[in-house]
């Protein structure tokens, strides 16, 4: 399911981190959310990624 979902800012690929349940778009520099199961694609709900985060392989 992964491969279907773009960033909706970049519409570029995703990233899933499971251990903190959240979906990296390094482009866009954002971190949207996945709450009960069901990723929040709003901007206003990402919360900007720290340097570190979005430069780490």
């Amino acid at each position: 399911m992964l491969e279907l979902l773009v960033c909706p800012v970049t519409k570029g690929p995703l990233e899933y981190r499971p251990e903190q349940q959240e979906l990296i778009s390094r482009s866009a520099r954002l971190a949207y959310p996945i709450r009960d199961g069901i990723p929040i694609m709003l901007e206003e709900e990402a919360r900007p990624l720290q340097q570190e985060e979005w430069e780490r392989p």
